[in-house]
This record gives structure tokens, sequence and C-alpha cells, in this order.
């Protein structure tokens, strides 16, 4: 008989079904709570029937693996009308159950805390509302659920950690409570709507810290950010909002994974000393979540080094890969490394870019996660600002609609 295990969420439970082939790895949403037996279970969008189930467990099996991609944008590119086909040019009417149906597990969805004060109007739209929509679509689907707090009101990365407008002025002890109350309260609207977050970001890319102050405030200095070599105060100021963060989703969500994201690949001794502080001021958390691109970050040595050094320090955490991608007709505007005579910018060189990744992260088994970023960017059929500036390292490909080969081959780091 074929055994099923029950993983973790909290108004909705997730169920996970073994088959022949660990590739095909699927989960299934069941409604109930904690104290529900199987037979009081009732699985919805699977057709699974409790008869059937004969295990449950409240832990993930040993070696589970999530595989998915940053889909923050897909309920945009719907509305806009664009047209999402198979490779073999077949309409796909359902992009997230296509996605399951490819092996995939994992969709990863970020939150901005008013991205009406953005300067990107275009990308930044994910406000609460929006991801309560689309986390309720994912759980709904069958997938897991890994929510992306930007905490700002605009791109959060190394460069730019901006204090969302509505919070300017706030001294230090202000702002940790704002942060608390912020977290709790998306996070028990989305728990109210059925889309309770299976991994939670507290932060994006905040190897430098987070807050630093609005732009306008903090320009291009150092205020606030953490460097190796910044003031004491500075790492202090951010760890206590840290915590607070934590506080909250340990509160509101105790089963979720929490996630603390770096993108300092390229710099392993940065890495390792971010880590190395969080870890000596006994900061919660489960997963660290890195961002990957080969044409910023360099070649497969340098992800390679990355994790040996991870390993080395034995953290006794998950990593997982929660960005990365790779183009398929011309390189991404900005890319400092050229990886193009190993993986042609082709659908091929895509598709093989993913092979060879994989098994350099299967060489590490505390390697458990791989999300694409930004798969959904498919301009085919677009009647709105998303047909213009095409992103040339999704899934699809822009001119006809069509899913490509490295989509497929994404299921094989299961």
């Amino acid at each position: 008989m074929k055994r099923k295990w029950l993983l973790f969420s909290i108004s909705f439970l997730i169920c996970h079904m073994s088959v022949s082939r660990a590739a095909a790895q699927t989960f299934y949403i069941c409604q109930g709570n904690d104290t529900s037996t199987a037979s009081e279970l009732d699985f919805t969008a699977s057709g699974l029937e409790v008869a059937i189930v004969d295990s449950i467990t409240l832990t993930p099996p040993a070696g589970q693996r999530y595989v998915g991609g940053d889909i923050s944008l897909l309920t945009k590119y719907e509305n806009q009308g664009a047209q999402y086909k198979d490779k073999d040019g077949q309409a796909i009417g359902d992009l997230l159950a296509f996605l399951k149906q490819q092996g995939w597990n994992t969709m990863r969805v970020r939150l901005f805390v008013d991205p009406t004060k953005s300067d990107d109007r275009k990308s930044c739209v994910q406000d609460l509302d929006y991801v309560i929509a689309l986390g309720k679509r994912i759980k709904a689907a069958g997938l897991l659920f890994m929510l992306d707090f930007h905490y700002s009101d605009t791109w959060a990365d190394p460069a730019a950690q901006w204090t969302p407008d509505g919070w300017k002025g706030f001294g230090d002890e202000q702002l940790q409570s704002k942060l608390y109350d912020y977290t709790r309260d998306c996070l028990m609207q989305l728990n109210a709507a059925g889309a309770s977050p299976d991994f939670i970001q507290t932060g994006n890319e905040i190897s430098f810290g987070m807050l630093w102050g609005t732009k306008a405030a903090v320009g291009n200095n150092k205020t606030n950010r953490c460097y190796i070599d910044s003031p004491q105060a500075n790492w202090n100021r951010f760890f206590a909002l840290l915590r607070q963060a934590t506080k909250a989703c340990r509160e509101v969500c105790p089963r979720a994974q929490i996630i603390i994201h770096s993108e300092r690949v390229p710099q392993p001794q940065v890495l390792t000393d971010f880590f190395d502080r969080i870890k000596a001021t006994n900061i919660d958390y489960d997963i660290i979540g890195l961002s990957y691109y080969s044409y910023h970050h360099g070649k497969f040595d340098a992800l390679e080094k990355a994790l040996q050094q991870l390993t080395a320090k034995n953290y006794g955490k998950a990593i997982q890969i929660v960005e990365m991608g790779y183009p398929f007709k011309w390189a991404v505007s900005g890319s400092t490394v050229d990886y193009s005579a190993t993986y042609p910018l082709t659908d091929d060189g895509q598709r093989n870019f993913v092979a060879d990744l994989i098994t350099l992260l299967k060489k590490y088994p505390q390697v458990n996660g791989l999300s694409w970023w930004y798969p959904e960017a498919n301009a085919y059929g677009c009647n709105g600002d998303l047909k213009n500036g095409w992103y040339n390292a999704s899934l699809f490909d822009n001119s006809t609609g069509c899913a490509l080969k490295a989509l497929y081959e994404m299921q094989e780091f299961k």
C-alpha cells in the first residue's frame, strides 16, 4: 500500500504521498486541525480517499526536498492575458496545477508593506490582499507556500533595505514593536484566509541588515548597515529587529520553517561571518536561504565553495537556494559573469545548466530546496505593461508562451 505522510501547517494540514518515482512527489491539502484523526480528514483538490491513509506524522519524511519558484507576478500576468503553453504548444489552463504535475511542490511569493509607494509599480504590486489571494490558490492546489517578507514598500536587497514610508521617524524600540505587530497581523490574516505559509523569510537578502531608514533620510551613508567592520551597535539593532520578526512567526505559525536569506555566495567569508553572528546571538531560525545567479555571483565553483564553507561551519540548519535563474536567449542586463561557453543561451543550454546545478546540490545532503526566481515571466498574449521589457531568465518563451525544457528538469532535484 502506498503510504502518506502529514507535514506541517495550522488551519490546513499538508499531506505528502509517495509514489514509485521520487521526482514525482506530490502534496495534497486536507482540511482539519491538529487533533483530527485520519478518518476525520477531508482531502481537497486531490480526490484522495481518507480510507487509504495508513500513516500520519507531524514531521516531513527524511530527505524531503522542495522544488518550485517565486511566482509573485503570476496574478498580474494572468490579468493581462498572458497565454501559457506546455513545451508542445498546448494551452495550460491552470499554471499552478501544471507546475504541480511537473513535480514542483513549493511556491514563493513576496510581500511589500505598501507597494503603492514604490517607484516600480510594474513589478511591486504584492500587497497583503494580493498575497492572500495568491496564497489561497497555492494552498488549494496542494502546494507549499513560501512567504517572502520584504519589510519595505519596494525591492529589498543588499543595496536597498529602506524602511516603509509609513514607518519613517520611528525610534528603534518603536520600530521593533511595529515590525512585530506587522508580521503578526499579516500572518494572522493569511491563516484566517486559509493561506498559512509553510516557509517564512524574515527579510529578503538581509546580509547587511534591514530597515535602515528611508532613502531620503539615509541615502548612501552607512547608517544602520551591517558590514564585517560595522559598529556592534548596528548589528545589535539588526538582531533586535530580527528577533521581533521571528517571535511573531513562532507565535502565529509555529510549524512554519523560518528562513534567513543571504546573497553573499561570491563572498563566503562575508556569508559565514553573517551566520556566525546569527549563531552567536542565538537568533531562532530553521533554514539558510541563498540567492545564486551565476551571471552575478560566479560559476558553479563559487557556489560550491560557499556550500563547502557553510558545511564546514556545521550550523545545524538546512540550506535552500531560494532564488536562482539562467537566461535562454540573451544575457540578463547587468551580467558580470559570462557562462555561455559552457551553457549557451538557448533552451538546451538553460536546461543543461539546471541539470548540472542539481547534480552539484545533491552532493550536499543539507541542501533541501531549489527555487527559480520569476519563472512565470511570459509576455506572450499580454495586453498591459508586462508585455514590455522582457525578462529573459524565465521558464517560458516570451515570444511563444511555451514552457522551456529547464522547467521540466527542475523536478530532478527531488
